[in-house]
């Protein structure tokens, strides 16, 4: 079972995700969940990854278009708390190269506070 759990942290939209993301129910539940903050006109989003165990091809590619919708506007995704496995899909397919990625939490809060 997958959940994404929405808050708001010192001004930044943040979406703690949960589980696996195979393109289904979830992934759906994901792609509307940027939608909204295409829509809100968000600056930035955080994406937490903490308690993801497994993320296929379909949800990478929720991702991608996420980062492209905000990154047309000025505006940012962020990743953090990637497990080893799930940091792994995102080198071999070097899309970190294109995302923000941090190892925690806090270390995503510091770093976008210093760029405020």
């Amino acid at each position: 079972m997958s959940a994404i759990k929405q808050e708001t942290y010192k001004g930044y939209e943040v979406l703690r995700l949960k589980g696996q993301f195979v393109g289904g129910d979830e992934t759906d539940e994901l792609r509307q969940q940027f939608a909204k903050a295409t829509e809100a006109d968000l600056q930035v989003l955080i994406i937490d990854l903490d308690k993801v165990s497994y993320l296929n091809s379909t949800a990478l590619g929720v991702l991608i278009s996420a980062h492209t919708n905000f990154a047309k506007r000025n505006a940012k995704v962020v990743l953090c708390n990637l497990s080893d496995s799930i940091e792994n899909i995102f080198v071999v397919t070097k899309l970190t190269l294109v995302f923000s990625i941090f190892g925690s939490f806090d270390e995503a809060i510091t770093n976008l506070d210093s760029a405020k």
